[in-house]
């Protein structure tokens, strides 16, 4: 299933979306539609241009955000490639959905962009050690717009990466059941006004999403409506030559074969 969020006449609704049309369903979160459909009664058939798509979870409790997951793009970035996940927060001040504008902020020229697969945890998990993807409630695609000056202040990357609506999510949440096995061997790309920067594939994640669930639940407890942002393959700006940055009516676009896009365009904070 495809798991949306929308609002429709002021009101947040959740659905299942076939094509351009959503079934509306009348459940508390796409989290518990996505677990249990038939424990909510469908009701109105709408048309997607009839609602504002938001992101499938507008709010989560905890973004946990991997880094350098990905072989390529912890060399590209002259980092060693870990043998531990590299972990950071993101708040919800610093989301945004499909639709959204990604903000360019007025202190910096040095937005961006990182595709990453996005999984949304379903079930409380506190110490997993058997089936992890059975935590899972669905995956989307995730833009970790990142401002890159403010990355590399300090050691701690969590001013650059929680800068107002900047890391940014597609409209659906796709069901494990439509998905190889984690989401695994699915293609990532990110386009910057139709140009293609990165490529690459989920099969190349250094920990896969079962061992993302089972380490981080080692630590704390994850919860229904948490992220993990599992990390960005190679190709992203800064690492070129020379370094490619997002300006002001750029349209960037992170798509994940299977699972969908979220295209935003850049808009300048003053």
């Amino acid at each position: 299933m495809r798991i949306v969020t929308f609002t429709r006449d002021g009101t947040v609704g959740h659905g299942v979306r076939t094509g351009d049309r959503i079934r509306v369903h009348a459940a508390p979160s796409a989290v518990d539609l996505a677990l249990n459909p038939a424990a909510w009664p469908a009701g109105d058939d709408v048309a997607v241009a009839d609602v504002t798509l938001l992101a499938p979870v507008p709010r989560p409790g905890k973004v946990i955000c991997i880094g350098l997951n990905y072989r390529a793009h912890a060399e590209e970035g002259g980092n060693a490639v870990p043998d531990y996940p590299a972990v950071f927060l993101r708040g919800a001040t610093s989301l945004g959905g499909p639709g959204d504008p990604i903000i360019l902020p007025g202190i910096s020229d040095r937005l961006d962009w990182e595709a990453e697969l996005a999984v949304v945890i379903g079930r409380t998990a506190t110490g997993v050690r058997d089936d992890p993807l059975g935590y899972v409630a669905g995956y989307c695609a995730f833009n970790d717009g990142t401002i890159r000056d403010y990355q590399r202040k300090t050691s701690q990357w969590t001013v650059g990466k929680n800068f107002d609506q900047t890391g940014m999510f597609s409209a659906d949440l796709v069901t494990p059941d439509e998905l190889p096995a984690g989401a695994a061997g699915l293609r990532i790309v990110s386009r910057v006004n139709g140009a293609t920067m990165q490529d690459s594939d989920t099969g190349d994640l250094i920990f896969d999403v079962a061992t993302l669930i089972a380490t981080l639940s080692e630590a704390m407890t994850l919860e229904p409506g948490d992220v993990i942002a599992t990390g960005t393959p190679a190709g992203v700006g800064y690492a070129r030559t020379p370094p490619v940055f997002l300006r002001e009516g750029d349209r960037i676009e992170v798509e994940i074969e299977r699972i969908g896009s979220v295209s935003s365009r850049v808009a300048r904070r003053p």
